[in-house]
C-alpha cells in the first residue's frame, strides 16, 4: 500500500492555484494524487503537469452528480458518466467515484435499491467499453451527508457483487465507515477483491490521521492482511501546516508515498 494525496484539500492553503499542488505533491514524494470535481479544473494544464512531474491520478469524481436512486435522473447520470469517462481517458484512465444521491421521500428502500442497481449496471457497461473503473462510495449520514441513501458498506458490496463487473468496485473510506460505526474486518472480510480504492481521514473532524486517536497502523494492517495493496487516499482537511501534517500522517500510518 502507498499514499495518494487528495489535492482538493491537501496543499490548498499553501498553493491556491490547483496546478501548483501537483508540483508540491511531487516535491513531497507523492507518486499519486486525486481530487474531487473536474469541470472546474484546467484539464490541459492538469495533463501537462501530471506528465511533467511523473505523477498519476488515483481518482476523481463523476460529475455533474446525479442520483442513482431516482430513475428520473438516470439519463443525466449516464451522460455524466460518459463525459467523465472521456476525461478520465485523457488523464491516464484513473478510476471515477460515484455516490448514490439522497434518499427519495415516499419511495421504498427496495425500489431505491432496484433503481441504483439498474443505473450502476448501465454505467458499468459504459465503463467496460472505456476501460475505466467506477468506484461506488458509501458516505456517512451522521456528519457530512445527512439524507444520503447509500451509507452502508455491506449494501454497497452487495450491489457491486450482484452486478459482477470488473469495472465496478468499492471506494472504502475509513472515515465515513468509522462515523457510521462499522468495523473494517466485519464489512470487508471475504470481499476485499471488490475494493478498488481506499481513503482515510481522522474522525470526527476529517483532519489528518492521528495515531494518538486511532490505531491507523492496525487498521491498515487489517486491510493489508485481507489482501488490499493499492493506494490509500489522504482525503482530509489539514489542521496543520502541510509539512507537519504529512509528518503526522507518516507516523500514524507507517505508509510510504511511493508504491
Amino acid at each position: 500500500m502507498y499514499l495518494s494525496a487528495c489535492i482538493e484539500w491537501l496543499f490548498q492553503k499553501e498553493h491556491p492555484d490547483f496546478i501548483e499542488r501537483i508540483a508540491a505533491a511531487s516535491r513531497h514524494g507523492f507518486s499519486h494524487v486525486e481530487f474531487h470535481l473536474w469541470r472546474d479544473k484546467p484539464l490541459a494544464q492538469l495533463a501537462q503537469a501530471l506528465e511533467a512531474h511523473q505523477v498519476k491520478l488515483s481518482s476523481f469524481v463523476v460529475e455533474p452528480r446525479r442520483s442513482l436512486v431516482d430513475p428520473l435522473q438516470h439519463e443525466a447520470f449516464l451522460q455524466a458518466v460518459r463525459e467523465s469517462l472521456a476525461v478520465s481517458r485523457k488523464l491516464g484512465s484513473p478510476p471515477l467515484v460515484i455516490a448514490s444521491g439522497f434518499s427519495c421521500e415516499g419511495v421504498s428502500f427496495e425500489a431505491q435499491c432496484e433503481a441504483m442497481h439498474k443505473a450502476l449496471s448501465q454505467a458499468a457497461r459504459l465503463a467496460e467499453e472505456a476501460g475505466v473503473t467506477l468506484l461506488l462510495e458509501p458516505l456517512n449520514t451522521h456528519i457530512d451527508h445527512p439524507g444520503m441513501f447509500l451509507s452502508d458498506t455491506r449494501l454497497a458490496l452487495d450491489v457491486i457483487e450482484a452486478i459482477a463487473s470488473e469495472r465496478l468496485k468499492l471506494l472504502f473510506d475509513l472515515y465515513h465507515s468509522a462515523v457510521m460505526g462499522e468495523r473494517l474486518e466485519e464489512v470487508l472480510k471475504g470481499r476485499i477483491h471488490l475494493v478498488g480504492h481506499v481513503q482515510i481521514a481522522q474522525p470526527p473532524g476529517r483532519t489528518e490521521p492521528d495515531g494518538a486517536l486511532t490505531d491507523w497502523r492496525a487498521l491498515l494492517g487489517q486491510l493489508q492482511a485481507l489482501g488490499y495493496d493499492g493506494a490509500v487516499g489522504l482525503e482530509y482537511k489539514p489542521a496543520l501546516p502541510v509539512s507537519a501534517s504529512l509528518a503526522k500522517v507518516s507516523e500514524a500510518t507507517g505508509l510510504s508515498l511511493q508504491p
